[in-house]
């Protein structure tokens, strides 16, 4: 019996490719239709409403706040996620003692759960938590810092959870990649006269450049994708005023409950997925004009 029939490669991928289809790519389709209906969770009659749904979402003061904050959380994550896990892999790259610890610390939060970690900075950042005690206590302040309740410290608050939350595991991505930019290179470069930082922008960041593209990508999905961090830190409200909502929390909001609008929800769905392209395809064509 021959065995490299034609359809035996169709057999053993027909497993992933059903769970693909299912889903992922009908949900995708799904989506797009939606957002041109007054679709609602519980069925029923549904009607075609056109452009209505982005003609909705384009005057709606909270899409806009919400896609800021999105940016803004993109911003600030980006930079710091691309360049202090690179630093932090470099460090605990060398061989001492008692390296292993501080790798195994560094990666904790990593598989910490996030509405655990949510909780805890909750705690940490109440205006009776840790940090509003301890500054009471040493006369720093007087009154509570607001981390909570204001508009800004509350947005910042949740970068630096997700930033503390993600090193570890970016860390791991580029002990890899550093893994693959030989020593002998950094040894060159030192006979030459080469001093740290100059072998860091010489051999360092031009041998882990597409690591850092891929990892920035990776950034800038799960910014403007953030949830769970500002809706513990939050406790659901999106902070004074529903002001600290992520597109995300926006998508929940008016997806959820009986008489939720799954049509200007799958809207707002299709305009994440824009703003999220455009980083990603702005990040690959950096990255492929460096390589030439």
């Amino acid at each position: 019996m021959r065995a490299n029939r034609w359809f035996t490669p169709w057999i053993l991928v027909a497993p992933a490719l059903l769970w693909l289809l299912v889903f992922s790519v009908w949900p995708s389709i799904n989506t797009v239709r939606l957002s041109f209906t007054d679709a609602s969770p519980l069925g029923g009659a549904t009607d075609f409403v056109g452009l209505k749904n982005f003609e909705q979402l384009l005057a709606d003061p909270q899409v806009w706040e919400a896609l800021l904050n999105s940016v803004i959380y993109m911003a600030v994550c980006l930079p710091l996620l691309t360049i202090l896990p690179l630093l932090m892999a470099m460090l605990v790259q060398k061989r001492m003692a008692g390296i292993a610890f501080f790798r195994t610390a560094f990666y904790t939060p990593v598989i910490a759960s996030a509405v655990v970690v949510g909780l805890i900075w909750t705690w940490i950042l109440d205006d009776r938590g840790v940090i509003n005690e301890m500054a009471k206590a040493l006369g720093v302040v007087q009154g509570p810092i607001p981390f909570l309740t204001d508009r800004w410290l509350l947005l910042f608050s949740a970068i630096s959870l997700t930033v503390w939350k993600g090193l570890g595991y970016y860390m791991i991505i580029f002990l890899a990649a550093l893994a693959n930019v030989g020593n002998e290179l950094h040894e060159a470069a030192a006979i030459d006269g080469a001093g740290t930082m100059r072998r860091f922008w010489s051999v360092t960041v031009p041998g882990v450049r597409g690591t850092m593209t891929l990892i920035g990508i990776l950034v800038c999905v799960s910014a403007l994708r953030v949830f769970s961090e500002l809706y513990i830190l939050t406790n659901g409200t999106g902070g004074p005023g529903g002001q600290d909502q992520s597109l995300v929390m926006l998508i929940q909001q008016y997806a959820r409950g009986f008489t939720g609008n799954l049509g200007y929800a799958s809207a707002l769905s299709l305009l994440l997925f824009a703003v999220t392209l455009v980083p990603m395809l702005v990040l690959a064509r950096i990255n492929n004009k460096a390589d030439r």
